[in-house]
């Protein structure tokens, strides 16, 4: 009898933990050595329509109501102030924090579980970093420590090579989108723009979208800039204060400026893969203060296509061949905290924009010279952090930490009973 393993995890949402915990249970199916069962969790505010036809190994997982019994293994997709102990063995899965320091409620979180595994050097770093005074209640002195002591492992996102590849099959949809860019060299950046002020969105999407205006505002074959972004719906609502920034912070560059296109809407992974592929589409590019991963960022590596990033964070365990942007650690702005999330004191990084221009002159300038390394990252990404090789990781993982006793047919012996003897 396989022991039983419940995943409770955002599976059916459409974001980044979405798709890590899709890939985790792929995985776990792979290995063949659980009996699984999954608890569909929300994501925010994100859609829970993910789950299509091809998806009908993790739908069949899926289970409502009470659980027969006790979990012998509790997996746990989420952040880690919402880890809570379950089953007989626990393990909690997260991308971590895109800054330094994580929360005190993260830590005990942490701690709750016999296992925590991360994506990435840095998220696991900033949980070690994290230590707090412990103060006595009555006499309000230091009286030792309180850090991370449950062990942590990296296992990275793996990239699904079935989904993404270099193609020059364009879906419809993507073509027809695209249609009406006149440009044939286009920056494309994809992720959520959230709150805060000018600049200090976690993205630094108004800032790289500023420092893009005013690079190439003077230049006569101007490339464009897709933005495929979202506060994180797909909302008419949503739309429209996407667009008055876009438009508020093209006002302060001033005229003859490049043009920004608004893609805005939710597109399936074959789509977002033919979006990477588009001719038109030459290189991606991230001012990002901090990345627990960085999942497009790998993605669009298999494209061959030039990726530049900022030199901090999640993605720079896998980004060997890209373009790095220099620049420094600094506090987060008041404005982009998030409550036992994005912590006040904690730093983040910001982006040299100067050399950012710099750089994105280059590029556009000089492509074909950035090519060569493209290719070397696309064959790291295909070879070396795909979902096989994930799941290899996963399992030497889940085999050193994970001890379940087998279950096993009871044998009883068999009882002798006494002979019949005649005294007397």
């Amino acid at each position: 009898m396989k022991p039983l393993l419940v995943m409770s995890a955002p599976v059916a949402t459409r974001s980044g933990y979405g798709d890590h915990s899709r890939d985790l249970l792929r995985s776990l199916i792979a290995m063949d050595k659980y009996d699984i069962k999954v608890l569909s969790q929300r994501w925010g505010s994100c859609p829970m329509n993910a789950l299509g036809e091809e998806d009908k190994d993790i739908a069949s997982l899926l289970h409502f109501g009470n659980l027969p019994k006790q979990p012998d293994i509790w997996i746990q997709v989420t952040v880690p102030n919402e880890f809570q102990p379950v089953g007989k063995y626990n393990i909690g899965i997260t991308a971590g924090i895109e800054t330094t320091h994580v929360s005190h409620p993260w830590v005990e979180g942490m701690n709750r579980m016999n296992l925590v595994i991360v994506t990435s050097e840095h998220s696991k770093q900033s949980f070690v970093n994290s230590v707090y005074d412990k103060i006595n209640n009555h006499t309000k002195q230091k009286e030792g420590e309180f850090r991370v002591n449950t062990p942590m492992e990296v296992l990275f996102e793996g990239v699904d090579t079935k989904i993404w590849k270099k193609t020059n099959e364009i879906t419809k949809t993507v073509a027809d989108e695209l249609s009406s860019i006149k440009e044939s060299f286009c920056f494309l950046f994809v992720g959520h723009w959230l709150h805060g002020n000018f600049g200090h969105d976690r993205k630094d999407v108004g800032g790289m979208l500023k420092t893009f205006f005013e690079t190439f505002k003077r230049v006569q074959n101007k490339p464009a800039l897709i933005l495929k972004t979202s506060q994180a719906t797909f909302s008419v609502i949503d739309r429209e204060n996407i667009l008055k920034r876009i438009r508020e912070i093209a006002q302060q560059c001033g005229e003859n400026l490049p043009n920004v296109y608004l893609l805005h809407g939710d597109l399936e992974p074959e789509e977002m893969n033919s979006l990477y592929n588009h001719p038109k589409v030459k290189a991606m590019i991230s001012f990002t203060h901090g990345e627990g991963y960085g999942r497009p960022l790998a993605e669009f590596c298999v494209t061959q296509k030039p990726v530049i990033a900022s030199n901090w964070s999640g993605h720079i365990d896998f980004l060997k061949h890209s373009v790095l942007l220099p620049g420094e650690l600094q506090e987060v702005h008041p404005s982009a905290q998030w409550e036992n999330v994005v912590i006040d004191k904690s730093q983040w990084f910001y982006v040299n924009h100067l050399y950012a221009s710099r750089v994105l002159k280059d590029v556009h300038k000089k492509y074909k010279k950035y090519i060569p390394d493209a290719r070397k990252q696309a064959r790291l990404i295909r070879e070396d952090m795909n979902l096989d090789k994930m799941t290899d990781k996963f399992r030497e993982i889940m085999d050193k930490y994970v001890k379940v006793p087998e279950q096993v047919a009871l044998n009883m012996p068999k009882i002798k009973l006494p002979k019949l003897e005649k005294i007397s």
